[in-house]
């Protein structure tokens, strides 16, 4: 019994592994394709705010709630839309922003009191969170590195996103996510590259110990 009791905790733990991995590494090609395609992303996060705020609406007359839970959420919305006129350039400490992620917070107060006091199916209660209160910030977080590393030119051929993702690319300084993986992208391949060094080191001495001379 205890011994695929420890197998269950160290299956477990390499499931945990391979999740954080996946979001990481998706995390990473997300934030490229941003950083890419702007004015598309502009448009995709438009259109998930307008959606955002027909599910709210229908919320409210189909499913009767709360009219200032559904308040609030439209309100965010509306924030939302004043960051989205500056995209991909959002300011850290503008009033929007600041005004955004304390909504963030109260949207998420609001819906974990109502949600205790009414009961619905856990995949209803992960339905609204996603679709009204996690997908659009997500959005956001992911395209704070964008403003910084759109640059006024075109792109060459050959230099596309998937290419980027896999090498360096172009460009400088790097900021939010981006900057995050990019230092640990550097730091696996620093130590991957001393690795190969010490191990050239180390044949190299060895071949020079085997060298025998030729018989007479």
């Amino acid at each position: 019994m205890w011994f695929i009791y420890l197998l269950s905790w160290l299956s477990l733990l390499i499931q945990i592994s391979f999740v954080t991995l996946a979001i990481a590494a998706g995390l990473y090609y997300l934030a490229e394709l941003i950083e890419e395609y702007t004015v598309a992303t502009s448009r995709i996060i438009k259109y998930m705010i307008l959606f955002s705020t027909g599910v709210l609406v229908c919320l409210y007359m189909f499913e009767g709630f709360p009219m200032l839970m559904v308040g609030v959420g439209l309100f965010t919305n509306l924030v939302y839309f004043g960051l989205l006129q500056t995209f991909p350039y959002i300011l850290l400490s503008s009033p929007n922003f600041i005004l955004s992620c304390v909504l963030v917070v109260v949207n998420h107060y609001m819906a974990f009191q109502y949600f205790a006091q009414e009961y619905y199916p856990f995949s209803e209660v992960l339905a609204y969170f996603t679709i009204c209160l996690w997908v659009i910030p997500f959005a956001f977080f992911v395209s704070l590195s964008a403003g910084e590393n759109v640059l006024p030119s075109t792109m060459q051929q050959g230099d596309d996103v998937v290419s980027n993702y896999f090498t360096k690319g172009k460009r400088g300084k790097r900021s939010g996510i981006l900057l995050v993986f990019s230092f640990l992208k550097e730091t696996k391949i620093n130590e991957n590259d001393q690795s190969s060094v010490s191990l050239l080191g180390m044949n190299e001495r060895s071949s020079v110990f085997n060298v025998r001379t030729p018989a007479d």
